[in-house]
């Protein structure tokens, strides 16, 4: 089981940036290898991703979100995975961001990947363009407060 764990801080309020993160639809415009998100209801969502060749379709579940502090999720099935995303108020309009994953990589590629750090490059990267994206609209898309 491989771990990834990444931060970054972003210029706007924790409100805007939780709100953000709920938007599972939009998260191809800033996640690399991410083509497409379907949020099925309130709990589940399905994933295609295309990441070095590699094709995959899977299911995930939300199984702890709480407003302006967390989300969490599972794999249902497809490639083993789990994580969490929390989010720090720092100052009015600052926020910290954290993403730690836990996945099982799957064939040669993803294992020498892993091994080598591209899965931790590829999610700062992915958090550097969070960041970009919502600091350039200074607003969500949309929201989803809810609490599971």
């Amino acid at each position: 089981m491989a771990t990834i764990e990444q931060t970054v801080e972003v210029d706007v309020p924790i409100r805007t940036v939780y709100d953000q993160w709920t938007q599972f639809e939009d998260f191809p415009r800033f996640m690399g290898g991410v083509e497409r998100i379907t949020q099925t209801d309130d709990r589940h969502t399905h994933w295609t991703t295309s990441v070095g060749g590699v094709h995959r379709e899977f299911d995930a579940e939300i199984v702890d979100q709480h407003p302006d502090d967390r989300v969490s999720w599972r794999s249902v099935d497809g490639t083993t995975h789990a994580g969490v995303v929390t989010f720090d108020k720092l100052a009015e309009n600052r926020t910290r961001v954290t993403a730690r994953i836990d996945w099982q990589p799957e064939g040669v590629v993803e294992k020498v990947g892993a091994a080598v750090g591209m899965d931790d490059r590829q999610v700062k990267a992915d958090l550097e363009r969070f960041r970009e994206f919502i600091e350039t609209r200074g607003t969500e898309t949309g929201a989803w407060r809810g609490d599971l």
